[in-house]
């Protein structure tokens, strides 16, 4: 009884099992439950202890009560105790719904005996501070549930599995966490020409743009090009009819956690937010789109290509742009760079190394080791990584590396 999962129980209560239903009455209340089963296995064995106790003496005289000792013990070890026991938490629902039915009765004639064990023994557990009557064990915390959702094996498939673990950490990440940064947001800026707003809006390939006057902190207002294909395709846009066209712009704070920005998008009925920092600056953009991929995983219509900061070399290692998020590169790559802090690759060598690194510096984070190809404008634009357990293929990036390393102990 006490090895039955309780959520099957309940799902199988719920279609209408009997048994099931049974059961989920006898466990709502333990106490009585294993006094009930105690009782009566106390019961048997000493009513078997007399019974052999009385034939072995009737059989063998005094020595008879020796023989039936031992011949009672090993019969009840093996057919009353370890057998059974361990057949029931092999297969506790075969064992344990038939044996409801038993117990069900059996609780009704010992309930003198049993209430009474029960009550001193609650009495006992309430003087050393447990509540007989708590329920919190069957309550999942979110960590133990990823790890029902990890360990489902056959039941679930595993794009459902992942789905599941989507959703359960969008509580743990914030809006900062996938947003696009405003140095890589595409916007309309107004003090542009028509013409170059046009060409610009015609090679686009969002739906949404935030337009913005001379600086991305003077956001105007979103736009949806649906509302402008008219006017685009005849050449008829102006400045003012872009305006008009525009929504007012949704602001959000950059520690919004993800699951309560998805209620936000479906009660504002928005599609697009820019994030603010606590001081009001713009910082970057979210979409409704860029929650559900943390959930699903990313859409194959978003891009014509899976990544454009990940680029795979002949000899096993990669180029990746220094402003691709470490959370995507993970995603794609299956790696395992820590994600707990910087969210770009850029801030993640720059926190390690602690100063802006030259061209040509090696460094080794984790299980991955990184070179630095291109630094510029204050930033690293580009790096080698790969593997430790792939240092065999970059035998030159080897001994730059150690050279790097040992300039910057000197240093």
């Amino acid at each position: 009884m006490m090895s039955l999962n309780r959520y099957r129980l309940k799902h199988l209560s719920k279609e209408g099992n009997r048994a099931a239903k049974r059961a989920s009455r006898l466990l709502e209340r333990p106490d009585r439950l294993l006094g009930t089963i105690l009782v009566g296995n106390n019961i048997v064995n000493i009513l078997a202890a007399s019974i052999a106790t009385v034939v072995a003496v009737d059989l063998w005289g005094e020595a008879g009560i020796a023989i039936a000792t031992v011949l009672l013990t090993v019969v009840i070890l093996i057919f009353g105790e370890i057998t059974p026991k361990t057949l029931a938490a092999l297969r506790p629902e075969m064992i344990a719904f038939p044996a409801s039915a038993v117990l069900a009765v059996l609780q009704r004639l010992l309930y003198p005996v049993v209430w009474v064990s029960s009550t001193f023994s609650n009495l006992l557990l309430r003087m050393i501070g447990v509540n007989p009557n708590d329920t919190d064990g069957d309550q999942l915390t979110t960590e133990e549930l990823r790890t029902v959702v990890r360990e489902a094996g056959l039941g679930i498939t595993r794009s459902r599995q992942n789905m599941l673990l989507g959703i359960l950490d969008l509580e743990k990440m914030t809006v900062n966490d996938i947003m696009i940064p405003r140095n890589e947001a595409v916007g309309i800026d107004l003090e542009d020409s028509m013409t170059t707003i046009n060409q610009q809006l015609r090679s686009c390939h969002y739906t949404r743009l935030p337009v913005f006057q001379g600086d991305i902190n003077n956001v105007t207002g979103l736009v949806h090009m649906r509302s402008i294909a008219r006017l685009l395709s005849r050449g008829e846009l102006t400045k003012e009819s872009l305006i008009g066209a525009c929504k007012e712009p949704y602001f959000i704070p950059e520690s919004t956690p993800l699951h309560t920005q998805l209620f936000n998008f479906q009660k504002q009925k928005r599609r697009i937010a820019i994030v603010v920092d606590e001081y009001g600056d713009v910082i970057g953009l979210v979409t409704l789109e860029d929650i559900l991929e943390e959930i699903v995983g990313e859409f194959t219509t978003d891009m014509l290509i899976p990544s454009q900061d990940i680029h795979p070399q002949e000899d096993g290692t990669y180029v990746i742009d220094g402003s691709a998020a470490i959370r995507d590169i993970n995603r794609h790559l299956h790696w395992k760079l820590p994600a707990d802090g910087p969210k770009t690759l850029n801030g993640l060598i720059t926190e390690q190394l602690e100063s802006i690194p030259e061209t040509s510096v090696c460094l080794a984070t984790g299980a991955y080791r990184m070179e630095i190809l291109q630094t510029k404008d204050n930033m690293v634009k580009s790096v080698r990584i790969w593997e430790r357990s792939r240092d065999q293929i970059p035998v030159l990036a080897e001994a730059t590396a150690d050279g790097a390393k040992d300039g910057s102990n000197a240093s």
